[in-house]
């Protein structure tokens, strides 16, 4: 499946539908790369067991819901090859093999390691899953030989681990994997309906799947300028997180008279926020009428998860019989 354009990879995990910062920050990002590089998009079911194996209840939901998400935004799987994790089992194996070479201190250098074991108190994240969660993430990686991954600033050294076992790798044995470069984007801080980052643990968010009268329901709730008590008080746009949607859906003109008016207690928090989820129920408007659509179809779901797996494992088990060459195994 060679086609001449630059690579790039990147996956979700399923662990909870998708919301407004997903859809920001990442899916938007993922419309534009289709355009002009060969794609690979999966759903990184595997890596939602490495804090959440405890209660797999509701995976298969999520990897469908996901899906779904994707494709309304957007994902076409036409130009690029969308697939879930799990139904390539080379993942699981070049996992098996990095695990065998990659030292222990590697893997206890992760920045984000203690830090989530500290975040995430309820649940025992003392296992090798999560350990070596960054193990099996160069594994997803390194298969598809990819040019670009798509990483935030603050994921820039999982790709650096990904870079450091691929170059151990060739150096034991012999040249197979290339070192994939960042494609780094500038996602968008999406604040939730509480004013802090919007998140699935957080229980703040506006999920792409909540239909208008829930996406309305929840933007009133929305926090605004806490000084701000009564009507008739001036208030501070630069604090208030129903602002900071204006920014990201409102014309400017809109924004600018919100700004102008805010400050000058000229129009009022309801109003403010009413104004914001004309707009928000504009943009999500086309994203549920494909949701819909792809939900009345489920078969839809399995043949695209199906053609993705065939054209993902093309590609997996060509790298898989370089490595299995110069490992001679």
């Amino acid at each position: 499946m060679t086609t001449g354009q630059k690579r790039v990879l990147s996956g979700m995990q399923p662990s909870g539908l998708l919301h407004l910062g997903n859809w920001l920050g990442a899916l938007e990002n993922w419309n534009a790369l289709q355009e002009q590089y060969e794609c690979f998009f999966f759903v990184a079911d595997w890596h939602a067991l490495s804090s959440n194996y405890a209660d797999t209840s509701r995976i298969r939901e999520y990897v469908r819901e996901l899906l779904i998400d994707w494709l309304a935004a957007g994902i076409d799987p036409k130009r690029a090859t969308v697939f879930v994790q799990s139904q390539v089992p080379d993942h699981a194996i070049l996992h098996l093999l990095f695990s065998m070479i990659i030292p222990v201190s590697w893997l206890e250098r992760n920045p984000t390691y203690k830090e989530k074991q500290e975040e995430i108190k309820e649940r025992d994240l003392s296992t090798y899953g999560f350990l070596g969660y960054p193990v099996l993430q160069a594994a997803d990686i390194l298969l598809y030989k990819p040019d670009f991954v798509p990483v935030g600033k603050d994921q820039l050294p999982h790709l650096e681990l990904t870079r450091e076992l691929a170059r151990r790798f060739n150096s034991l044995y012999r040249p197979v994997f290339p070192d994939p470069q960042e494609h780094l984007t500038k996602f968008a801080k999406v604040l939730g309906t509480d004013g802090r980052k919007m998140s699935k643990s957080y229980g703040n968010a506006i999920n792409l799947s909540d239909q208008e009268p829930v996406v309305r329901q929840k933007i009133k709730t929305m926090i605004t300028d806490p000084a701000r008590v009564r009507r008739h008080d001036p208030g501070n746009p630069d604090v208030c997180p129903v602002y900071d949607f204006h920014k990201i859906f409102s014309p400017l003109p809109v924004i600018e008279q919100i700004n102008q008016d805010c400050r000058k207690a000229a129009i009022g928090c309801i109003d403010c926020k009413k104004l914001v989820a004309d707009r928000v129920v504009e943009r999500l408007a086309p994203m549920w009428e494909a949701r819909a659509t792809l939900t009345q179809h489920p078969s839809r779901l399995d043949e695209i998860a199906e053609d993705g797996r065939r054209r993902a494992t093309a590609v997996s088990s060509q790298t898989m019989a370089e490595v299995r060459d110069a490992m001679k195994i």
